[in-house]
């Protein structure tokens, strides 16, 4: 890699690896650690190809996903992950409303299934359509669908408190049909 292109690829970590970082810790269940070592590894294959490489936030995302998904499909088991210290008998949460729905997020998305918990970061905090998030995982739009359906309502079993929050829209009645109204 020549210097201009080290500088280039320095520039765009610098600039999106808070972005790619909070993605990569959603897609790990909130693994901060497994999380860095997943976008390490997207950034190193990254740079390797640096130069090739056309839009280089969407590789990187691209490594990101396809990596979890390498991870899913080992079906690596859970480890524990040890502290310095252990925590605090009669722990007070935090007053935040906000903050509270974050932990009860996380502990809830944590939860699910890893291929679960990716379709939903792809679908709702990607914001991808169906047939990208189809396309990305290497499956069917119907499969990212059903998956999306389960991984809600999975969700919503596990934390019902979040249904206050963002309560789900109303479906229109299926009778009715519009009218034009005329004075």
């Amino acid at each position: 890699m020549d210097a201009e292109a080290q500088e280039s690829f320095r520039e765009f970590v610098a600039g999106r690896s808070t972005a790619l970082l909070r993605t990569a810790v959603l897609l790990s269940g909130g693994d901060r650690h497994a999380a860095e070592d997943l976008l390490q590894n997207a950034l190193v294959k990254a740079a390797g190809r640096w130069q090739r490489i056309d839009e280089p936030e969407a590789y990187v995302r691209q490594v990101l996903y396809r990596q979890q998904i390498s991870r899913w499909r080992l079906k690596w088991r859970r480890r524990e992950v040890t502290v310095a210290d252990p925590p605090e008998a009669g722990h007070v949460p935090d007053a935040s409303g906000a903050a509270e729905l974050r932990l009860v997020l996380r502990a809830a998305l944590s939860r699910l299934t890893a291929r679960q918990r990716t379709v939903l970061v792809l679908r709702y905090f990607e914001d991808l359509p169906e047939a990208e998030v189809a396309r990305i995982l290497g499956c069917s739009v119907g499969t990212v669908r059903s998956t999306t359906h389960r991984s809600l309502a999975r969700l919503r079993e596990l934390a019902p408190e979040l249904a206050a929050v963002a309560p789900r829209p109303q479906q229109p009645s299926r009778d009715f049909s519009p009218v034009e109204v005329r004075p």
